[in-house]
């Protein structure tokens, strides 16, 4: 099996227009970096110079904000969805 991360419409150029994509299982920054060497360009708009999350991502692993669990550490088993949902501010 495989970890499904959702694909937020601003970045499915990034994935060739796929809504979802399937990438290995690992911590949270091991899916990542899956991702990116899928589809390049996902590493650099989700994560910072210092390689944290940026602060305008949200990244949930199943339904938990990982801000709240342990971030990039976060484990992410097989079958898990990851999704990815752009901040949205304003008023």
């Amino acid at each position: 099996m495989a970890v499904i991360v959702r694909i937020p419409t601003t970045l499915r150029p990034l994935s060739g227009g796929a809504k979802q994509v399937e990438v290995g299982s690992g911590a949270l920054s091991e899916v990542i970096q899956a991702l990116d060497g899928a589809h390049p360009g996902f590493a650099d708009r989700l994560l910072d110079d210092d390689g944290a999350l940026r602060k305008f991502v949200n990244v949930f692993v199943d339904d938990d904000d990982v801000r709240y669990l342990d971030g990039l550490s976060t484990s992410v088993a097989d079958g898990v969805t990851v999704s990815i949902i752009p901040a949205v501010a304003g008023g």
